[in-house]
């Protein structure tokens, strides 16, 4: 972003999701494909589009993220009419005025095939710099856990937790908060970069990494980053099962805030 954070470290705690958001599976979940775009600031077009991919017909999680100016406010949408319901509030930048946001969406049992591309509309700055992460989760019945955290300045950020019931995708994103145009955030933990966009064009952009892991047996998950230079960063950690606990088969309140019980 184009300017440096205020270097704030007040403790954000950890928001968990408790998922289920039920979808329709018959084989264990996996990462499918994905892309990320990053337009500059001040030197990009009003309509951002993903470079196309060739996502599954059926049955695949999709989820996309809108970081940059908070007034580009729109939801993204897509070529194949997928529904994109927004998890929870927007994440602002400390730092930065409450000017830059982060949000998070998702489309469950979602339609797909090939040339598979995300729009978003830049309605509030159109020549804003915004980053655009593409991810399709295959064969994900439910999103098991979601944790979102938003960690004070370090050089090593920590992940909330997610619990998982068998067999699992997790994915994980990184999305730092200092200003500059070179950085570098490398996920433990077992997990492998997907996406990574932290070398910077010359009028900045949003920096973002994405990470996946995948979990054969039920258990608790993190993910830690070493990341340079030292900055906080909001977290998101996804975990996508084929199948979930029934506890969680009613997804997401209105608010995006817990799971429905």
């Amino acid at each position: 972003m184009a300017s440096s954070n205020d270097g704030r470290s007040s403790r954000f705690p950890a928001l968990l999701f408790a998922a289920g958001w039920a979808g329709c599976a018959s084989a264990a979940s996996s990462l499918g494909s994905h892309t990320l775009l990053g337009h500059e600031d001040g030197n990009s077009p009003a309509i951002a589009v993903t470079t196309p991919i060739t996502t599954a017909a059926s049955g695949s999680a999709l989820v996309v993220f809108s970081a940059g100016y908070a007034t580009n406010d729109h939801a993204p949408t897509d070529n194949y009419a997928n529904t994109w319901q927004r998890l929870g509030d927007p994440v602002v930048y400390r730092g930065y005025d409450g000017v830059f946001d982060v949000k998070a969406y998702l489309a469950m049992d979602a339609g797909g095939g090939s040339a598979h591309r995300v729009t978003i509309e830049k309605n509030g700055v159109p020549a804003g710099e915004i980053t655009v992460p593409f991810i399709e989760i295959r064969d994900a019945g439910v999103l098991q856990a979601l944790a979102q955290n938003y960690p004070p300045a370090g050089s090593t950020l920590t992940s909330g937790n997610v619990t998982t019931t068998g067999p699992a995708t997790l994915v994980a994103f990184w999305w730092g908060d200092a200003g500059g145009l070179h950085h570098s955030a490398v996920p433990g933990d077992g997990f492998t970069i997907i996406e990574n966009f932290v070398d910077l064009p010359p009028n900045s952009a949003v920096q973002c990494v994405v990470a996946s892991k995948q979990v054969a047996a039920a258990g608790t998950y993190h993910v830690s980053w070493a990341t340079s230079p030292a900055q906080g960063a909001p977290l998101w950690l996804f975990a996508f099962q084929a199948d979930g606990d029934e506890i969680f088969a009613n997804g997401f309140d209105a608010a995006g805030a817990r799971a429905a019980r």
